[in-house]
């Protein structure tokens, strides 16, 4: 079988770029950037803010723009910023809209959410490079290997368990993945782990979080009665299933449903929230703050 490839129909000028900027709040900011971008010779093409509260909050912006060369012009224009920057107290930064970021994606047993990425990404509507596969099984090879995305088997076991992560960690380094996507990889992932891609691990729990945190969340689900389930995808910190979450959504369900329909409904709903998360990502539509995140939907 020929592997696939991912599809080109998706095309992003390499003019253009994002800037993301979260400061305190305070008169004059957006138009010190407006004004930056056109005296720069940038065109705007989309402009997005939120503040969390005018008086002494914090403030946050998204912005897209058309500059022709950008790609070498980009160094200037970041120091041409600073100063700006500087006298808001701005956390920012500026990216390239055409560049793609690579992806290594975590599995376990379960393909579902896999698979959607995998759909996805070929299809064109994931602008992104997924690298490398990661497993703690041999089961997804077959599904993953006609994509012709590498695929790495590491056995984990509680012994082996920080050997284990290390050989992950260069498995994400040799493929040159900057975001990491924990597609139902039923392991939970150590502070060493975490702290090498802080903010750039995201993970899918089933369950809308903050309820049935840990391990069987449809189990709990049911035992608790409940007439809504969902799904949850959120960065991952050292607290589990407490890391800042970027998307949910939710399905009624009713005392008829079992522990197997649950899961089975379930099953829908976190490949779908997930891959709205990453695609939010890898387009820069997130800003974390806190505990928080503030996304540009």
């Amino acid at each position: 079988m020929l592997p696939l490839q991912s599809s080109t129909k998706k095309i992003v000028s390499p003019d253009r770029g994002r800037m993301l900027i979260a400061c305190p709040d305070g008169p004059g900011i957006v138009a010190a950037v407006s004004k930056f971008l056109f005296d720069h010779g940038a065109n705007i093409v989309q402009s997005d803010q939120y503040s969390m509260d005018p008086e002494g909050g914090m403030f946050f912006m998204r912005i897209e723009f058309d500059l022709e060369r950008l790609a070498a012009r980009l160094p200037s224009l970041e120091a041409d910023f600073a100063p700006i920057a500087e006298r808001f107290r701005m956390d920012w930064r500026v990216t390239l809209a055409s560049v793609k970021k690579r992806v290594a994606v975590f599995v376990s047993k379960e393909e579902h959410c896999l698979l959607e990425l995998l759909w996805q990404w070929q299809s064109g509507d994931l602008y992104a490079d997924l690298s490398v596969v990661v497993s703690n099984h041999p089961d997804m090879a077959p599904i993953v290997e006609p994509f012709g995305i590498p695929y790495v088997y590491v056995p984990v076991t509680p012994d082996t368990k920080p050997e284990a992560e290390r050989r992950q960690l260069e498995a994400v380094r040799e493929h040159g993945a900057d975001l990491l996507v924990l597609a139902r990889y039923m392991q939970i992932v150590s502070p060493k782990f975490i702290e090498s891609h802080a903010n750039r691990i995201i993970n899918i729990h089933h369950s809308f979080l903050p309820a049935f945190v840990g391990g069987k969340p449809y189990a709990q689900a049911y035992r608790r009665g409940v007439k809504i389930i969902g799904a949850t995808a959120h960065y991952v910190t050292e607290e589990l299933d407490g890391g800042p979450i970027i998307e949910q959504d939710v399905q009624r369900v009713t005392h008829r449903d079992n522990v197997d329909e649950l899961k089975s409904i379930g099953r829908t709903i976190e490949r779908t929230v997930l891959a709205r998360a990453v695609k939010w990502h890898l387009e820069d539509r997130i800003l974390v703050h806190e505990n928080k995140t503030v996304v540009f939907s």
